[in-house]
């Protein structure tokens, strides 16, 4: 059992949605490993809470498909799966070729500003050693541009399915060599953006994630 994370308190949430939270952020930033046992005594111990909270938890992340109920073993936090993988970025490349088209449409001068120091932020943290900084410092930049859609809704279903993509993206960060191939990337969809130029950046999306897809399913064959 990983020992890293705490209970991340919140005054506006009852306690069985602060220990979900909890629980889910360590899955996602993988504090809890793949294939490591939830144990409701344990968790309720570490986090200072009763084992009622903690079991509602796991349900609740059993629903959301990031803990397996394994016969005889109980709770674990479930593996991570080619076929879920692209079933994932299936969804998360419409979304970001839809995301990047408005964008280009709709961009401002100060807009592009703002993902210009996001990926100058990228770069500083990238070569460092702290993969949850890179983590959040990739999903920045892609915030920028989901904010230049002017579409709300848009921006929430993204942030749901960014989410969901913590796990991958901290794969594909684990290899240091797809790391020049991300800022150049990066770069492309600036330019794209910055010249308005849709089929630009509709390709350099479809690059950037299917790059990452085959990235990640590489690695995650190779660990079988």
């Amino acid at each position: 059992m990983v020992e890293t994370f705490q209970l991340q308190m919140n005054e506006y949430l009852p306690l069985r949605d602060v220990v979900f939270q909890t629980l889910r952020q360590a899955i996602l930033k993988g504090e809890l490993q793949p294939g490591e046992r939830l144990m409701e005594i344990h968790l309720a111990q570490k986090l200072g809470v009763s084992r009622t909270p903690v079991r509602e938890a796991i349900r609740k992340l059993e629903l959301e498909g990031l803990v397996d109920m394994i016969p005889r073993k109980g709770a674990v936090v479930a593996e991570i799966t080619v076929s879920e993988l692209e079933d994932v970025l299936e969804v998360r490349m419409a979304l970001e070729e839809l995301a990047v088209k408005r964008a280009c449409r709709n961009v401002t001068p100060e807009q592009l500003e703002r993902l210009k120091h996001a990926e100058a932020e990228f770069k500083r943290v990238l070569y460092g050693n702290d993969l949850i900084a890179c983590a959040q410092a990739d999903e920045a930049f892609h915030e920028v541009i989901y904010g230049m859609t002017g579409n709300k809704r848009l921006v929430q279903i993204l942030n749901n399915l960014r989410e969901q993509m913590y796990r991958y993206r901290m794969e594909y960060l684990k290899d240091r060599k797809s790391h020049a191939v991300l800022v150049r990337e990066h770069e492309e969809i600036i330019e794209a953006l910055e010249t308005n130029n849709e089929e630009m950046a509709l390709r350099a999306t479809a690059v950037h994630v299917e790059g990452q897809k085959e990235n990640i399913i590489r690695q995650l064959m190779t660990k079988e």
